[in-house]
């Protein structure tokens, strides 16, 4: 499975600049401020830095994108279209079971926290970045963790057609928070931590659910 948090091109379109598409050199702008803006952050990587990595001038990337919020906001963009593609293929209704296909999210994030590309979710660096819920680069940030919640709601809800599930909106909230914990716990921890266990509690959280309102693990009638 590809990486979702980061190309594995290091060198993202090779054509020499004076042979580029305008478009093609916005993919190659936007290829290098990935691996900028996600291994030295974003705001300590400056439009001239980024310029010069990328060979291109200023202006050239100011034509391009407008200002640096504007790159920003296509950087984000860009990390989800990833996310959503390896995750629509892992989830499509040919991957198997909703409980499969729920697990199968947990699967992917737990392949991508250990590869060498991942340094932890680069959602989350954003939105410590840019903690305004008003900016551009937030509210994509948002838009994307909404996607995934959502593709669990939509999961639990096909689980719930032929499973009984005693909360089918809680568990799929408490699916999400373990997503979430994958990544805001490797870069501290490791993926040998508590992101190794993203499945299992997964595993744990569907099984709970499947019991009766009221009725938990070990109980028996008096």
């Amino acid at each position: 499975m590809p990486s979702m948090t980061s190309s594995t091109d290091a060198h993202p379109n090779r054509k020499a600049p004076s042979r580029r598409t305008s478009a093609e050199t916005r993919e190659h702008i936007l290829a290098v401020a990935e691996k900028l803006f996600y291994w030295d952050g974003i705001r300590s990587t400056g439009i001239d830095t980024l310029a010069a990595r990328a060979e291109v001038a200023p202006t050239t990337l100011y034509r391009l994108f407008a200002s640096k919020d504007g790159l920003v906001a296509a950087y984000v963009e860009r990390c989800s279209d990833r996310y959503k593609e390896v995750l629509s293929a892992a989830t499509s209704p040919t991957a198997g079971t909703p409980r499969d296909r729920i697990l199968a999210i947990l699967d992917a994030f737990t392949d991508d926290v250990r590869s060498e590309s991942c340094r932890g979710c680069p959602f989350l660096m954003v939105l410590a970045e840019y903690p305004d819920p008003q900016s551009t680069a937030h509210t994509k940030a948002v838009a994307h963790k909404a996607w995934v919640r959502d593709l669990f709601r939509d999961l639990v809800g096909e689980l719930a057609l032929t499973t009984k599930l005693s909360d089918p909106d809680a568990l799929a909230d408490r699916l999400a928070l373990v997503a979430e914990g994958v990544y805001g716990s490797v870069q501290a921890l490791g993926p040998a931590g508590p992101a190794a266990h993203g499945r299992n509690c997964a595993e744990a959280l569907i099984a709970a659910a499947r019991q009766e309102p009221g009725v938990r693990s070990g109980q028996t009638d008096a």
